[in-house]
């Protein structure tokens, strides 16, 4: 399991300026609960929100990219001022590789955090990537780091002081 930081690594998290998640199973715990209406309900860590706060202030900018789409989830977007926000994307390496174009950044540039096979395209292109404890194993063998934390536990928060400590100057 990769839960320590390496020179190499470092290299790499001093070079990111932006970060990108994905939803389920990274800033939730990927259940999806319904109400005996019908209605999803997703359940977010604030300590997640405050992850996005503090690589904001370091002038790190934030974005999501999900395969899913939610009135939810968009509405937590909203409340976290990211600078992106992308639902119901598949094809998540061209929408970084937009993202680049649009901010004049390099991949290299970008961190990435996810859970499940539909993330392993970005994954293999972002500079430095991460998934929970609990991704699948898949994605658990083609990330830079494990973190320690369950999906939908604070495991965003963990990301973001990750990178913010590591950035060249700190």
């Amino acid at each position: 399991m990769k839960s320590y930081i390496i020179e190499s690594q470092k290299n790499k998290i001093g070079k990111i300026k932006l970060v990108i998640s994905d939803v389920d199973g990274v800033l939730t715990d990927g259940g999806l609960y319904y109400s005996k209406e019908g209605l999803s309900i997703k359940k977010f860590n604030v300590k997640d929100g405050m992850g996005v706060l503090r690589l904001r202030e370091t002038g790190i900018k934030n974005a999501i990219i999900t395969t899913a789409k939610s009135d939810l989830m968009r509405k937590r977007a909203e409340a976290l001022k990211l600078d992106y926000y992308f639902e119901g994307v598949w094809d998540k390496e061209t929408k970084l590789l937009e993202i680049c174009k649009a901010e004049n950044l390099l991949p290299e540039n970008i961190a990435f955090i996810g859970d499940d096979v539909n993330d392993l395209t970005i994954i293999d292109v972002a500079g430095f990537t991460a998934a929970p404890i609990d991704a699948v194993d898949e994605v658990k063998n083609s990330v830079d780091i494990i973190l320690s934390k369950k999906g939908g536990e604070g495991v965003f928060r963990e990301f973001a002081e990750l990178i913010i400590s590591n950035q060249k100057g700190n």
